[in-house]
């Protein structure tokens, strides 16, 4: 018999945690009334926010604000650890609606364990409130050195089309003429705008989007080096890895190994309501 759908906002437990098996799909936009801690414990995931695209690369964690519009999109089959958090709960919020860190391994093994506690368990369970206590407390000091992985998201039509042009030539050739043509901008327009609605240059915009695709890419089974060096439009290894190690600062091959090396199971999932 399937487990009954949750609706988090209406768990008596003011922290609890729950797993997720994603397939390839996007959410719809929501928001959430708690907190969210979000772990990837394999498959990279994008979270959607009003002003940017953050990716979620395996083995790394996101803070979701209370109350901030987002959505979850995936590529790939990903597995998630999420603890839900009221607002009263957490003394010292990481500030900003949603940023992506790494976690120590102390923190990895506290979500881990955290599964045992699902939206059913008793509010006046005393181990539960002092464990979601103190991992609480220590959330300002895991997210305090986030990792800037991330795209602006378009305000106008005309920025969005440059993007999605961008966006599906990585592998190249891709150039700030053709991203303008389907702007339907001169390059000069598209460059000012840019610069004053994404906060961004179309080449950071570009080199940005390679290292994320590059990132998903690499969570996948079976991926190569090689191969992704040459899928996200560079045409000479040693340039793409001192790129890639710059922007993660992982190389390539570390980041590969790692991810094939370290997947953890985790409990079967929660069916819920709302995903995210």
């Amino acid at each position: 018999m399937p487990r009954p759908l949750v609706d988090v906002d209406s768990a008596p437990a003011s922290a609890f945690c729950l797993t997720d098996a994603l397939s390839p799909s996007t959410s719809p936009w929501h928001t959430h009334r708690r907190h969210q801690l979000l772990y990837a414990a394999s498959g990279a995931l994008h979270l959607e926010v009003a002003e940017a695209q953050w990716l979620l690369p395996p083995q790394r964690a996101a803070w979701l604000a209370a109350g901030t519009r987002h959505r979850v999109r995936t590529t790939q089959p990903a597995t998630l650890c999420t603890v839900y958090l009221k607002p009263s709960r957490v003394p010292s919020a990481p500030p900003g609606d949603c940023r992506v860190f790494v976690l120590p391994p102390l923190a990895r093994e506290m979500l881990l364990h955290s599964t045992r506690w699902g939206p059913e368990r008793s509010p006046r369970d005393p181990i539960a409130e002092s464990f979601f206590s103190t991992l609480a407390h220590l959330l300002s000091e895991w997210s305090a050195e986030p990792r800037d992985w991330r795209l602006p998201r378009a305000r106008t039509p005309e920025l969005e089309r440059a993007m999605a042009y961008t966006l599906a030539h990585l592998a190249g050739p891709v150039t700030l003429a053709g991203a303008a043509k389907a702007a339907g901008l001169s390059q000069r327009t598209l460059a000012r705008r840019f610069t004053d609605e994404a906060r961004t240059s179309w080449r950071r915009f570009l080199h940005d989007a390679r290292m994320l695709r590059a990132m998903e890419l690499l969570a996948e089974d079976g991926a190569r080096v090689t191969q992704t060096a040459y899928a996200v439009g560079f045409e000479s290894l040693a340039a793409f890895t001192h790129a890639f190690t710059a922007f993660t600062r992982e190389r390539p091959r570390d980041f590969r190994q790692r991810i094939a090396k370290g997947t953890t199971p985790l409990p079967s999932p929660t069916r819920r309501k709302r995903r995210g």
